[in-house]
């Protein structure tokens, strides 16, 4: 069975690639571009995984992952952070803040892979094939 994967990213081109990617990993992905619209998503699909951009407008990725830890329906939904601003600290605010990994942008297709794999198991069949 495939897992299910929300991501919350506002640039398109990422937010893109990252379903792209779990798509053809075979993964079962909903997309958020607006953070003020992430927790109600999370509620209603209820992913294995969220992959949450840092850097959003209204709210940021490290508090929407503080929210997510702080409701005991969602806190046990492991979330990898992802930013193309990586600053000194910004991997310790995800972290503290709850996020289960970390990645910066741009990012390695096989370590992204790899980090959404460890936190979500294996995504579903594989590389789909056309034919």
């Amino acid at each position: 069975m495939a897992k299910k994967v929300l991501i919350v990213e506002d640039n398109e081109l990422n937010l893109r690639l990252f379903r792209d990617l779990l798509e053809a990993h075979g993964a079962d992905v909903r997309t958020v571009r607006d953070a003020r619209e992430a927790l109600p998503a999370i509620h209603s699909f209820l992913p294995q995984l969220v992959i949450m951009d840092i850097q959003l407008p209204h709210i940021s990725g490290v508090e929407l992952i503080r929210l997510m830890k702080a409701d005991p329906s969602l806190d046990s939904i492991p979330v990898m952070a992802v930013t193309a601003y990586a600053g000194k600290g910004d991997e310790g605010r995800a972290r503290q803040a709850g996020a289960d990994a970390y990645v910066s942008k741009p990012i390695s297709v096989s370590r992204f892979v790899a980090a959404v794999e460890s936190l979500a198991g294996s995504l579903g069949d594989g590389f789909k094939r056309a034919g």
